[in-house]
């Protein structure tokens, strides 16, 4: 968490806003307080975004799309703009707030996550995707950034660019929408319909991530440009030097570049072939110690700066 700053409004739709909890291209998001002391995640979209039609029509979708997902893994909204818009005031999205870091943000702090948490963090995450591909979407940006690391499981956030699997204007435009590095070859060549099986090539992508801190198309240390990214990810095979042997197989699966060679979210949970994993639900075994004690100190910040439901939050 950071301090508002003096560019950030102090209140959005009726809810405090007490801290940062990050900022992109996109927008900002902030720890948040109701009236009654909940502590919400508030995601504002900058302003260059909401004046296009297009983006206001996603950001609609990613609201109902977000409450179509009734799952462990998925984080519940609970208020939203509605009828955003510049004219109207800033586009924005309330969630319950889940106090644990990202993936992107823990291996940066403390490196590439332990083999049997990775692990974990296979099966949590392909019982995530199983949940979104049943009610008919498509997540199109699971990433590092896209996944934190929670106490009880690890939850799927930011539906920003999630599309039903049926909506024919996946591929009307022909436009890329994704996270290169994490992005399906399909993705980034804007051929065919986009299935269930991005979400899976991106599952290998974040995997290989948390098990060694880069990408499946990256060396270590490597900061390769966008285009040169991309161009891998269609042409050339993953890297998984730095990858635990018992992960490959798996990984291999996930990022085929047939769309077609890829094992379902389904599969993987249900009915795991040897080196696929398998429903043990030990997450929070798992989870290193200082990482636990992490997500408790977050939870506790939260509940101290949104006070009791009749004090002011503190300053």
């Amino acid at each position: 968490m950071e301090p508002l700053r003096t560019d950030d409004p102090k209140d959005i739709g009726g809810y405090l806003l007490l801290r940062r909890l990050g900022a992109g291209g996109m927008g900002r998001v902030y720890l948040a307080r109701t009236p009654g002391g909940r502590p919400l995640a508030l995601k504002t979209i900058l302003a260059p975004h909401t004046r296009d039609e297009g983006f206001r029509q996603r950001f609609e979708r990613e609201i109902r799309h977000a409450d179509r997902v009734r799952s462990p893994w998925t984080v519940p909204v609970v208020d939203w703009s509605r009828g955003g818009g510049e004219a109207s005031g800033p586009l924005w999205l309330a969630t319950e707030y889940v106090p644990a870091p990202s993936i992107e943000d823990r291996v940066l702090a403390a490196g590439p996550l332990p083999l049997p948490l990775v692990r974990e963090l296979a099966v949590e995450l392909a019982g995530a995707l199983a949940a979104v591909h049943a009610a008919g979407l498509v997540h199109r940006d699971l990433k590092p950034s896209n996944v934190l690391l929670a106490a009880r499981r690890p939850q799927l956030i930011d539906f920003g660019i999630a599309r039903a699997a049926e909506d024919p204007s996946l591929t009307r435009t022909g436009g890329v929408i994704g996270s290169p590095g994490y992005m399906a070859p399909e993705q980034v060549e804007g051929t065919g319909p986009l299935g269930p099986a991005v979400d899976l090539f991106a599952l290998g992508a974040v995997l290989v991530h948390a098990a060694t801190g880069h990408g499946p198309f990256e060396h270590g240390g490597e900061k390769p440009s966008t285009p040169s990214l991309l161009y891998r990810v269609v042409y050339e095979d993953p890297v998984l030097d730095d990858v635990p042997q018992e992960l490959r197989p798996l990984i291999r699966r996930l990022l085929a570049k047939n769309p077609a060679d890829r094992p379902a979210a389904a599969e993987l949970v249900a009915d795991p072939a040897t080196g696929d994993p398998g429903r043990s639900g030990r997450w929070g075994e798992r989870l290193p110690t200082d990482l636990r004690a992490e997500v408790a100190n977050r939870a506790e910040e939260a509940e101290r700066l949104c006070g009791s439901p009749a004090d002011p939050a503190p300053v």
